[in-house]
């Protein structure tokens, strides 16, 4: 299990994608992950990091496209993936490691106004 807290390096692409059981939905993602500690002052500083893609599937995958952008701030909760891939600049198999997402949470830190939208109605169970 990932669970890591970052911030969007470009707004989500949300692409439509035709698989085995269908076409489905997935936004993808670059998240800085930075870490961070204290420096031989005591000052609070960046001291290291690590970019991953992040992909998320179906209506999350719409919502993240429709309210994330550059620079927000991201909960993700998810699987890291590895796999092997061509690099573009010299033809080489590069392994490459993403986060499959379960969640992409927007973290309240840069927010100026929230909207909310109307509940939606309940649907009555036949009796």
């Amino acid at each position: 299990m990932f669970i890591g807290k970052g911030n969007l390096g470009d707004s989500p692409e949300l692409k439509r994608v035709n698989g085995r059981n269908g076409e489905f939905v997935v936004a993808t993602m670059r998240v800085m992950f930075a870490r961070w500690g204290q420096n031989e002052h005591g000052d609070l500083e960046q001291v290291g990091g690590f970019w991953r893609e992040v992909e998320i599937f179906g209506e999350k995958a719409e919502a993240c496209a429709k309210h994330l952008k550059k620079g927000a701030r991201v909960l993700v909760l998810g699987e890291e993936r590895d796999f092997m891939a061509n690099d573009k600049d010299s033809g080489e198999q590069v392994q490459v490691i993403k986060i499959v997402a379960d969640d992409v949470a927007l973290q309240l830190s840069r927010i100026e106004s929230i909207t909310f939208q109307q509940a939606r109605a309940r649907e009555e169970a036949p009796a």
